[in-house]
Order: C-alpha cells, then structure tokens, then sequence
C-alpha cells in the first residue's frame, strides 16, 4: 500500500537526576561528597532511506519514545545515557511541526538525518556543588525532560520526468512501454490510483543514459480544490524537473485541455510553470488522416515542442523519449 502521509507523536528521553553521595571508606575519615551527575536523554533522529518507498510503517505505530538517561550514583559515576531511536523515512520526505506547520527538515539524499526531539540533560551530582564554603553539599538536580512534540510527513517522490495528463490520457500505457513498471491499465477513468515510477534507457550500452519516469494519477479540473484524486498527488509533481503532458489524440479540444492541466498546476503551486514542458498526443494508432492534419496544426507555444506517439504502435516513442533526457540534460546544466 501506498502511504505518502502520516502523523506520529515523538518524545525524547529524559536526563538521569543527580545523586546526593559521601564517600565512606575505612581509613578516609572526610572523604566528602561523591554523587555523579545523572545520564542524557536518548534522541529522536530521522533518516533518510533509498530501499523505502511508502511511510505506511508510520500507519500502524504512532508514537515513539526514546530511553531515558540513567540516574547518577555515588563513587562519582554518571549515569548512562539513554539509547537514541532512529526512525527511517523514503527519500524526499518533508517533515513539519504539526502544530506550526513549519518545516523542519526536507529530506532528499540517502542518509541523511534531523535530530527532532532532543534528549533531556542529565542532572547534576553533589560533587559538582562542593565548594571551599560549602563542603558538604547535600542536593543535587534533578534530569530535564526531553523534547516532546507532534511530527507530519509528507513523501514528495523523487522523479526526473513527471507525466501528467487527464484520466485514460494513456500515462499508464506509455510508461509500461517505455520502462519496466507495469503499472493497473484499464479503459475506465482514474486507474492509477498512486503514482508510479519507471526507469527509462536512452541509447545502447555503453553509451546509455537512464532517467526516472513518474506515472501521476489523473488530473481534473479543479484538482487543486480537492476534486478527483490529483490533489492528493499534485505535491508528488513539485519534485520532477520535466513535465510531459499527456493528451488523448480523439478529446474535443486539446488546447483547453493543455490550459486546464495548466491552470491547475498553477493554481496549486506556481514554480511548476517554470519546468520545461513537452506535449505529446497519444493514441495516434486510431487516429485517420484527418485527424492528424488536423492535430499538426495545434501549437502549444513556441517553446514548446509536441510529439504525436502510440504507445500500441511505438509510432514517436524514441523521439519522444530522447526529447526527455534532452530537456532534463539542459536543465541540469543551468
């Protein structure tokens, strides 16, 4: 199951007290105070982790306490410090405060981790309060409680080439042929229920170049309101450098579908306008030549370039699939 979303409860252990000791031997008649301070509270760290795809971990289990640090004992020993816990997350999550809403880290490389809740320090120990005037301390402080706090995150899939399109615009079918995902393809609208990710090859070994493909569920309009499933995914689509809008070759009027995908995407975030696009028409296998003369007379801007492909025929598919890692090279070099 495909989880980019979730709500956890963390807490930080707390610090050891201090202890209140005398050292009492045999032949030290004044030995004085030996209490030690007490131990840290374990942390609450957050890591990134490439072999995760889902939070659906955080489904099941929602809140996460880490150990408390040990109380200080006589002999001036310290108490040992409580065991940090380490929560694993996909690569590209954000996490938030949840009662603020603010960020406190974006995750985006393996490896990577936010301590989120700090543990408590350790109280403490007499020993630490003896002074010429006060030889004989007899109090010591107590631990502090750890950081508590409510977290969200929220998965943002990292994809070099996003596909966006209208349900059954045939992102599904494109994406199963041009790499090894094999996503759920039907004839009914709104299939792809999550997105989905595909590898995609450029050229022959050696000289070949890879990229990432992601398949985003479906747009309607008025997505970014909550309509459909789109704003559910619309957050996934911020990540990817390329956008390729799927339209179906036989839909009435393709340069109003092309505006409401790019109103929506602009309504929801306005940077993705910045990305460099491409339109492709698909389904050009049952396209007749009327049609087609028609389709080759719609322009959708002069920067941008439309492709017509069949992912049934493979008609466009290599020129299409070489325009993609053209516009990801350029990008990447600005």
């Amino acid at each position: 199951m495909f989880i980019d979303q979730a709500t956890i409860h963390v807490k930080a252990g707390r610090g050891g007290n201090g202890c209140v000791s005398f050292r009492r031997e045999k032949f030290v008649p004044k030995g004085g105070p030996d209490g030690g301070n007490g131990g840290s509270g374990g942390n609450v760290v957050i890591r990134a982790n490439r072999n995760m795809t889902t939070l659906m971990d955080f489904r099941y289990k929602r809140r996460y306490h880490a150990q408390n640090g040990d109380h200080g004992k006589g002999s001036t020993k310290t108490g040992k410090n409580g065991e940090s816990i380490v929560l694993q997350v996909p690569c590209g999550t954000v996490i938030k405060d949840a009662d603020s809403a603010e960020v406190i880290a974006d995750l985006l490389e393996h490896g990577t981790e936010v301590v989120v809740a700090r543990g408590g320090k350790g109280g403490r120990g007499n020993a630490e309060f003896a002074t010429s005037t006060n030889q004989a301390p007899r109090s010591a402080e107590n631990g502090r409680e750890g950081d508590e706090l409510t977290i969200q995150f929220e998965l943002k899939l990292l994809a070099d080439i996003g596909l966006v399109g209208f349900p059954n615009a045939g992102k599904s079918t494109l994406i199963s042929v041009i790499s090894a995902a094999r996503p759920k393809i039907a004839d009914y609208p709104f299939t792809t229920l999550i997105p989905n990710l595909g590898i995609v090859q450029v050229g022959e070994y050696p000289q070949a170049r890879t990229f990432v493909v992601a398949d985003m569920p479906g747009l309607i309009e008025g997505a970014h309101r909550g309509k459909g499933l789109g704003i559910q995914f619309l957050r996934h689509i911020e990540r990817t450098r390329v956008l390729v809008f799927l339209i179906e070759c036989m839909c009435e009027d393709p340069k109003r579908e092309y505006s409401t995908l790019l109103n929506e995407l602009n309504a929801f975030n306005k940077t993705m306008l910045r990305k460099p696009q491409i339109v492709a028409i698909t389904k050009m296998d049952i396209a007749d030549a009327t049609l087609r003369r028609r389709l080759k007379k719609i322009s959708f801007g002069k920067k941008t370039r439309t492709h017509y492909i069949s992912a049934v025929s493979g008609e466009g598919l290599k020129e299409l699939a070489d325009e993609m890692w053209n516009k990801l090279r350029r990008n990447q070099e600005r």
